[in-house]
């Protein structure tokens, strides 16, 4: 193959602009088409994977599917803080509703290759790096979008309806719309130097 000819300038335009914007700046009932979602997967699959175990896996909800996560969820949170008595008809309502203030919902999951005696560490880190590519076509493409751990992602009950066994780990959800405006929020980072130690 042929080396690829990048342009600079675009790569460091699109990795420094990116942004999270969250469902109160998601643009209701205009859903985005599948492609783009399939495109922004796709870029996914090529994430850094040592050993080649590509241990990321996604569940995409839309549509229906949207309504069908979101009861999921809130009847999951709902049956395990009523046991535990820290029920709140708030979280309950927000576990209904938000769901179908998005486009697309895509699960975030770690499938454990059990070939390979890996740290988990590095699987993890592989799926981060996955969701980074998601991230990025995200915005490339001018849409809203986050990763979340919240609903079920810390359940281990919550697994075989993602799919997953009990040695995979789910890692929450990446939640994405249309923006409500096209006002792109601001950087926020204080400057690298503080973060890095040069040895020469």
């Amino acid at each position: 193959m042929e080396k690829p000819d990048f342009n600079i300038e675009e790569v460091n335009k699109i990795i420094r602009n990116r942004r999270s914007m969250f469902v109160a700046q998601f643009k209701e009932n205009d859903p985005i088409d599948d492609s783009i979602i399939a495109e922004m997967l796709e870029n996914a699959n090529y994430a850094p994977t040592h050993k080649l175990t590509e241990p990321w896996r996604f569940t995409v909800f839309s549509g229906e599917g949207l309504k069908k996560l979101a009861d999921f969820q809130a009847e999951l949170y709902k049956s395990r803080s009523e046991k535990a008595g820290t029920y709140a008809e708030a979280t309950y309502q927000k576990l209904k509703e938000n769901p179908l203030r998005c486009s697309h919902i895509i699960s975030i999951a770690m499938k454990k290759d059990t070939r390979f005696n890996l740290p988990e560490m590095e699987e993890v880190s592989a799926v981060a790096m996955a969701v980074q590519n998601i991230y990025l076509t995200a915005s490339a493409h001018g849409l809203a979008g986050y990763w979340g751990t919240g609903g079920p992602t810390f359940y281990p009950e919550a697994k075989p309806f993602f799919g997953l066994e009990e040695e995979d780990k789910l890692m929450g959800f990446f939640y994405v719309a249309k923006p409500a405006t096209d006002r792109w929020p601001e950087a926020r980072r204080k400057p690298i130097g503080e973060k890095v130690t040069w040895v020469k």
